[in-house]
């Protein structure tokens, strides 16, 4: 399955955002993960679009998770940037060319969409397997537990 740089940047943004209590304007999140402010903008706005962070207004204003991160599944975020189309779409090129098969014996889908169906299946409940509470503790224990502490405190830092 291939993403969108735009998921990475993404699930970034929410993991850090589980760190902090207060809204964190876009800017500063840009600048945490070194990208461009309006490539980032675009990211967050898909993230608000589905609910999963809301934007705050005003001087104190910025970005918040919408709901427990625990609540939050990273096919979620996926899902927000990329959109929840399947990956692999059947155009039934069994049924062309000089040896094509009737449709009215096309009963199944056939053994290529069934195995990018199964794959695209696995692939989705494995991301919905994974939370931002998840991944926001595997930050902990890989980069210390005072990582999202550190985090918490740069994000925070006018």
């Amino acid at each position: 399955m291939k993403m969108s740089g735009g998921v990475e940047w993404a699930l970034h943004c929410c993991v850090v955002l589980t760190s902090v209590e207060e809204p964190v304007p876009a800017t500063k999140l840009a600048e945490f993960h070194d990208v461009s402010p309006s490539y980032l903008a675009k990211q967050l706005q898909a993230l608000s679009r589905a609910g999963l962070v809301r934007s705050v207004q005003g001087k104190a204003g910025g970005y918040v998770l919408t709901r427990e991160p625990a609540s939050i599944t990273v096919l979620e975020v996926v899902e927000a940037v990329d959109g929840p189309a399947a990956a692999f779409t059947c155009t039934e090129i069994r049924q062309r060319g000089p040896m094509a098969t009737p449709a009215e014996s096309c009963t199944a889908p056939c053994p290529i969409a069934r195995a990018m169906s199964g794959a695209d299946a696995a692939w989705r409940a494995a991301l919905r397997a994974v939370s931002i509470a998840d991944l926001a503790q595997d930050v902990a224990d890989t980069s210390g537990p005072s990582a999202m502490t550190r985090v918490s405190a740069w994000l925070t830092t006018p």
